[in-house]
């Protein structure tokens, strides 16, 4: 595995970001045609429109699949930042970062993290513009 940067740090997973995603909206599409020709049958309207609405509740469920860990995963990584610069400065992180700016910021080494965190604070600094910042890069490779 490649060492972690700025430039490599997302992660994708093929099979669920491309390819499920694809068939996703390939179904999407296929049951919106389906359902349009069905429109002047009614013996076939039903079951057209039922297959829609459970593709578009498949999509939204393929967002929530994502979403949720990755919400579960930023409370984490807020309360093991604020105990990082707790222990590393005596004080807990400024109330003005944002959990996305907190996120960010679990890439800075033990030696910047306090410092960057301050001008993030004080700058309101996007979670980008924070990661961009890192000169000692601490890689986090327990993201899902």
């Amino acid at each position: 595995m490649p060492t972690q940067n700025y430039a490599n740090h997302s992660r994708l997973v093929p099979m669920f970001h491309f390819v499920l995603f694809g068939i996703l909206v390939l179904t999407l599409i296929g049951s919106a045609v389906n359902l349009y020709l069905s429109l002047g049958d009614h013996r076939r309207l039903y079951s057209a429109a039922l297959i829609v609405v459970l593709t578009a509740a498949m999509l939204i469920m393929f967002a929530f699949i994502r979403i949720f860990p990755l919400k579960a995963q930023d409370r984490a990584i807020r309360a093991e930042e604020n105990l990082r610069h707790f222990v590393l400065s005596g004080k807990l992180l400024d109330p003005r970062l944002t959990v996305p700016q907190i996120v960010a910021l679990r890439f800075a080494s033990d030696d910047e993290f306090v410092a960057l965190a301050a001008h993030a604070a004080a700058g309101n600094l996007a979670p980008k513009a924070i990661k961009q910042a890192v000169q000692t890069w601490r890689a986090d490779d327990y993201r899902v």
